[in-house]
């Protein structure tokens, strides 16, 4: 278990002596404490990442995809040590974090197979004068601030595809969570990275950290996934540089159900869409509209469903819902069932914290929650389901777009061509019809309005790292 700095491919104690304890949500324990980055450490990171980038920048692009695919393999192989490192820091379920690893590695599979088909173009000027030649050359050094909820896949979204475009990365992970940063970053030594080019800081005093970083003359680019609150600030301080920004940021997903779905297939993807890594993604759904000739069924079925989960440590086998990620988490759920329950909302299952040591939550079921609720106007990060009845269908996908957030939605449907109409209608990003899991490394993640900037995966991510430069000859 790393709990050192990684800079300019060594392994080091940071430059004061404070200590970051990370602890294991499941038993408010202790796990372990890791080096506390400086300002001073984030400006070494920088500069041991300037000086690396030059050397990969022209690195043949089928070298720079095998060292990408040897990652791909050296995360799989050690998926059972990644995996009870997340359990450890985050508190998932283990087939959760297996799951997440699984996710996390074939980010860079993917990458390989795109570093070698970043495009480029030649023709000729319409007057005839010239050549037009266009390539992408890689935009230099990338700062990366990544959440804790994923602490894995977070960094292998941006890295993989940084990394194959000719980038060199310094990395800032969650101060709750940066144990798998830490080993993730050793295995890609191992797995041929080469020094200097993968640096991760962990720090607790993120605005002094960040405003060294940003300021470094040599980051050009500013990739960060986290809440649209932190996102704003971030953006605003990168404005200052003018530094290319992909932003994935928060959500607050509708999950609609029509009378004419298939109530049992609804409720099993609700159960995905909402429950997944013990609700705490940005994926999430945040509220379940259903048609009211259904709401009874679809609420009932959920909340037995939801009644039947077990929470409890990650480790334990028949657990599938592990803890928040800390105690103010469980105080701002419970706070927002409360506000539900006070605006009319009546509790079908669980509504209270879990006894005993940790920061569990019951598994919830709200029914007949008021659209105008606090509950339905925030992200919930929690196992809380609140149904909100709906008669009228543009009334519904007005109150569906009533947020200032896009990033995912969901809808349920036996009618193909109503549940099209109704995804194009819908201000999200990402559109699961008729299913509850969204992501895949091959497909472009992100959001509308607030909940970010650019996307990751696809064929798109690749060149968020990129620049576009064009050159005008004749011959």
């Amino acid at each position: 278990m790393r709990s050192e700095l990684l800079i300019g491919g060594e392994w080091r104690q940071g430059s004061q002596d404070g200590r970051i304890a990370v602890l294991d949500p499941a038993t408010d324990d202790v796990i372990v404490e890791v080096a506390d980055g400086t300002p001073a450490d984030a400006v070494a990171a920088c500069d041991a990442a300037e000086a690396a980038q030059v050397k990969w920048a022209v690195t043949a692009p089928r070298e720079r995809s095998e060292i990408l695919r040897n990652c791909w393999k050296v995360m799989l192989d050690h998926t059972d040590e990644l995996a009870s490192l997340i359990v450890r820091e985050h508190g998932k379920p283990m087939a959760d974090a297996k799951g997440e690893i699984a996710y996390s590695a074939e980010f860079f599979r993917w990458n390989a197979e795109e570093t070698v088909r970043i495009r480029g173009e030649i023709g000729t000027a319409p007057s005839g004068a010239n050549k037009i030649i266009v390539h992408h050359p890689p935009v230099g050094v990338v700062l990366m601030v990544t959440p804790w909820n994923f602490p894995a896949a977070m960094i292998t979204r941006k890295l993989a595809p940084a990394l194959g475009a000719g980038n060199a990365v310094v990395i800032k992970p969650p101060r709750e969570a940066p144990l798998t940063a830490l080993r993730i970053a050793d295995l890609l030594q191992e797995a041929g990275v080469p020094d200097g080019l993968i640096n991760v800081v962990p720090t607790s005093t993120s605005g002094a950290w960040f405003d060294a970083a940003v300021d470094h003359r040599s980051v050009r680019m500013l990739s960060f996934t986290g809440s649209t609150e932190v996102g704003r600030v971030l953006l605003r301080r990168a404005a200052d540089r003018v530094l290319k920004t992909v932003m994935e940021l928060g959500g607050n997903a509708p999950f609609i159900v029509f009378e004419d779905a298939d109530i049992d297939a609804a409720v099993e993807g609700a159960m995905v869409a909402k429950m997944r890594h013990s609700a705490e993604t940005c994926t999430a759904a945040n509220r379940f509209y259903a048609e009211a000739g259904i709401a009874d069924e679809f609420t009932a079925k959920l909340a037995a469903a939801m009644g039947a989960v077990k929470i409890g440590n990650g480790f334990e086998a028949d657990v599938t819902c592990g803890p928040l990620i800390n105690k103010k988490a469980v105080d701002d759920v419970e706070g927002l069932v409360q506000g539900a329950v006070a605006a009319g909302a009546t509790i079908a299952v669980g509504g209270a914290r879990a006894e005993g040591r940790g920061c569990f939550f019951q598994p919830t079921v709200l029914a007949n929650v008021p659209h105008d609720a606090p509950i339905a106007g925030c992200e919930i990060f929690g196992p809380v389901a609140p149904v909100i009845p709906f008669t009228d269908h543009d009334e519904m996908i007005r109150q569906a777009n009533d947020t200032e957030m896009g990033l995912t939605g969901y809808v349920y449907t036996r009618d193909l061509a109503k549940g099209l109409r109704t995804s194009e209608r819908i201000q999200a990003g990402m559109i699961g019809l008729n299913r509850g899991a969204v992501s895949d490394p091959a497909a472009p993640f992100g959001g509308m309005k607030q909940s970010g900037l650019g996307r990751e995966g696809s064929g798109e991510g690749i060149y968020e790292f990129c620049e576009t430069q064009y050159i005008a000859t004749s011959w």
